[in-house]
This record gives C-alpha cells, sequence and structure tokens, in this order.
C-alpha cells in the first residue's frame, strides 16, 4: 500500500473510532465494551476495502490479545485474593485498626505516602492495588472519605514506584528502548517526578477530604459489626505480610498472589473458623458475601472473587484487539511517521514523543507499546538534535507509564477500577500525579530546564 493510500486509511480509521468511542461514551454514557467491539468491526470492514486481508488482521487481533494473558490472570487471582481477605478477616482487621490511627482530615495524604512505600519496595503498581490499595478504600469508606478522591490518592502513590522503583518492569523498560542506563533514568525523572508529587501534595492538602461530622460518628458503628462479624486478630495479617515479602524479594508475581490466596484460606481455616469447603469456592468464585447488619460494612467486605473481575478482563480482551488490529494495519507508524516531519526542535521533538506516547496508549489500551513504539521511532531525532537520551527515556516513562491508567479501556486503568471499585471516570479528577507528570515533562522540554546536553549519557 502506497504512504499516500495507507494515510489517507488511517486518518479515516482513526476518525471512525474517537466519533464512535466519543459519542457512546460521552453522549450515550455507555460502557466501553461495545463502542470498542463497533470500533474494531468498523475498521476490519474499512481495511478490508483498502486490500487488507483477514490472515492480517487476524494475525494482528491475536497478537494484541497475546500482550494481555499476564494482566488478566493477575486480575482474576487478585480477584480471588480480595473475597479471601475479606472472608479471613484480614480487610476487617486493617479497618478495625486503622480507624484509629488514621484521620479521615488526613486519609489522602496517609493513603498516598503508604503506597509511594510499598510501591517502591515491591516496584509493582498492580500489586500495591491489590493488597494495600483494597484495605486503604475499604478503610476511606468507614471514614466517610471520597471514594473517587480515596482512589486518586491511592492510584498517585502506586503509580509513584511503578514509575521510580527499579524494581519496576517500565523502570527498566524505558531506559532500555532509549539506551539509557537504569539509574541515569531514574535520576533523571526526580526533574519531573519531584515537582508533581509536591504539587500533589499541596493540592490534596487544601482539598482535604470533607469528610463530614456525621461520618466520623459512624466510625464506632463500623467497628462494633466488624468485632462482632470477624475474629479480630493479629494473625489474620500474616496472609499479606507474606504476599509483600514476596514481592520485595522479586517472587514472581502470579504465584506470590497465589501464595496469598492460599495463606488467607488457610487463615480462614485457623482463625475466623469457616470449614465449609463449598462456601470457600463459591467465595473464590463469586466474592465474599455477608450482611453484618451495618450498611457501610457491607459495601466493604462484600467483594471479590474471579466474576467481580470479568467486566474488566472483557473489557481489556476487547481492547487489545484493536490495539493488534491498528498496530498490524500499520495505522501507529502512520501517524509517529507524520509527526516525524513536523518536529525540529528540542522542546517540539519531546513534545510530540509524549503526545506519540498518550496516542499509542489511547488507540491500544497497552502501556509497554506506548514506550516501545515511540521509543524506537524518535531515538534517531533525539540523537540527530544532539538531545540527551535521558529526556527520551523519561519522556517514554512519564507519558506511557502514568497515562495508562486514565484511559477506560487501558490495562491499568480496567485494572484499577475493578479492583478499587471506582471506575477510571470516578477517579479521573483526582489522579493529579499522572497529569501533572507528562506536563511537566514537556514543559521542561521548551525551558531547557533538568534536560542536559549530551546526547552520549548513558
Amino acid at each position: 500500500m502506497t504512504s499516500k493510500k495507507s494515510l489517507t486509511f488511517s486518518l479515516i480509521s482513526f476518525i471512525l473510532l474517537a466519533c464512535i468511542i466519543l459519542y457512546a461514551i460521552l453522549i450515550l454514557k455507555t460502557e466501553p465494551h461495545i463502542p470498542l467491539l463497533l470500533s474494531l468491526v468498523s475498521i476490519a470492514i474499512l481495511a478490508k476495502g483498502f486490500g487488507y486481508t483477514w490472515g492480517q488482521m487476524e494475525k494482528g487481533l491475536i497478537d494484541g490479545i497475546i500482550v494481555g494473558i499476564k494482566p488478566v490472570l493477575i486480575l482474576m487471582v487478585i480477584g480471588m485474593l480480595i473475597g479471601t481477605w475479606m472472608m479471613s478477616g484480614t480487610v476487617p482487621t486493617m479497618l478495625f485498626y486503622g480507624t484509629d490511627f488514621i484521620s479521615p482530615q488526613f486519609f489522602t495524604i496517609g493513603a498516598l505516602l503508604v503506597t509511594i512505600i510499598v510501591s517502591s519496595f515491591t516496584g509493582s503498581s498492580f500489586t500495591t492495588i491489590g493488597t494495600v490499595g483494597v484495605a486503604l478504600m475499604g478503610l476511606s469508606a468507614s471514614l466517610g472519605v471520597h471514594p473517587g478522591l480515596a482512589a486518586g490518592a491511592i492510584i498517585c502513590g502506586a503509580c509513584f514506584g511503578d514509575k521510580m522503583s527499579p524494581l519496576s518492569d517500565t523502570t527498566n523498560f524505558a531506559p532500555a528502548v532509549a539506551g539509557v542506563s537504569l539509574f541515569n533514568h531514574i535520576k533523571h525523572l526526580m526533574w519531573t517526578t519531584i515537582p508533581a508529587l509536591i504539587v500533589t501534595i499541596v493540592i490534596f492538602v487544601i482539598m482535604g477530604t470533607g469528610t463530614s461530622e456525621g461520618a466520623l460518628t459512624s466510625i464506632e458503628n463500623v467497628q462494633g459489626h466488624l468485632s462482632q462479624t470477624f475474629n479480630i486478630s493479629g494473625w489474620t495479617l500474616v496472609s499479606p505480610l507474606v504476599v509483600i515479602i514476596l514481592a520485595l524479594i522479586r517472587f514472581p508475581t502470579i504465584p506470590a498472589l497465589m501464595i496469598g490466596v492460599i495463606t488467607g484460606i488457610l487463615t480462614i481455616l485457623l482463625v475466623q473458623g469457616q470449614m465449609s469447603g463449598s462456601a470457600i469456592i463459591d467465595m473464590l468464585q463469586n466474592g465474599f458475601q455477608m450482611q453484618t447488619g451495618d450498611q457501610t460494612v457491607d459495601e466493604i467486605v462484600n467483594r471479590g472473587g474471579v466474576q467481580s473481575m470479568m467486566w474488566s478482563i472483557s473489557l481489556i480482551w476487547i481492547a487489545l484487539a484493536l490495539g493488534g488490529l491498528v498496530r498490524a494495519l500499520g495505522m501507529l507508524e502512520t501517524f509517529v511517521n507524520l509527526l516525524e516531519t513536523k518536529i525540529k526542535s528540542r522542546g517540539n521533538t519531546i513534545a510530540t514523543t509524549a503526545l506519540s506516547s498518550i496516542g499509542v496508549n489511547v488507540l491500544t489500551g497497552e502501556q509497554y507499546l506506548s514506550i516501545l513504539i515511540p521509543g524506537q521511532s524518535f531515538r534517531p531525532h533525539f540523537e540527530r538534535q544532539q538531545i540527551d537520551l535521558r529526556n527520551l527515556s523519561r519522556t517514554l516513562e512519564d507519558a506511557g507509564t502514568l497515562v495508562n491508567p486514565l484511559i477506560p479501556w487501558g490495562v491499568s486503568g480496567a485494572f484499577f477500577a475493578s479492583t478499587l471499585g471506582v471506575d477510571v471516570i470516578g477517579y479521573l479528577p483526582y489522579v493529579f500525579f499522572l497529569f501533572l507528570s507528562p506536563l511537566f515533562t514537556i514543559l521542561l522540554g521548551y525551558t531547557g530546564i533538568g534536560v542536559g546536553n549530551d546526547v552520549r549519557h548513558r
């Protein structure tokens, strides 16, 4: 296919995709599954008209879906883990003692700092969200904190470690693509990370939590119902402690989470006295269900199970299939090549790279592709213009890793929404750190602050 024909096809496909998704989600207020599926079918039909074969498209669909196998497996295991930690009394114990130690007025700052620490040591936002994130969301409900605000603080902290920790996959992947050493990459990230984090903390302090006095009076009721329903014991915290230790020693994620499920089931049997095998199996499948007599407590603990993750899993499959099709049809490369011809200055080069990472995120829902494709495409431009390659790796991290949770059909966005029980639109106004990091990276590109000038810096 000629470059002109390819550009025409890509532009029509992108306009079609944008119209379907924006109309369905913003005007009709529908969930994203069917709009994404309609977009996939529409682009496939259009591609057939432009001469692409079904074999090309089928391979793209399969290749796209393969990328999501690991996140989907993690989602299913975390669904079981959440139900197990509810039934075993792990999360109720955390809530019982957490309401004594965490003030509602400082919940967002406390949640932010706790998740920063955990994610920095584990290097994984998924592990952080699936463990302490779940407990903190339950705590926020008992304290009367707005769920979107609570989720925003938790996600900001969890993504800090995903961006900065030397144990993080993306923190290693971005400098590898850019040709920069890991610790030079992390040091260079400080120029955007520290200002973004400071501004985020200031905003959270100014906003407060909006907690009412009426909500504070319910804390004793929540603690009372928790103690009546569960055996509140330090032994219930063994399972999450084991998972965190395994994460710290870089034990594989899925086996570590499965060990969490197994130790949680042992806690159910030994601490809570639940001996029914059928009840445990039903919990793993459908989540924990119990009427405690308090609506707030019921909303907190009645969660989990494999089925609770199926909304997100189906969304991830469709989004990644669409992303695989888009990539197989060459749409991403066409847009990147078009942007390459427009960049002449350092600021434009960095900004265009960031916008490309964001665009790949939107089109594919996959953060690794949002690092790989722009990184490979724009690295020659950084080298020709003698721009320090650390700026490339920083831009890929800021606009690739941190933008994925902002997209409802992104792997991280779907995962966070299902695990925390707050959809992407609900937490979107509060994830300040995720918005600020790519903005700072573009701003520094134009001002020259924290940019450096040695393309050979590795």
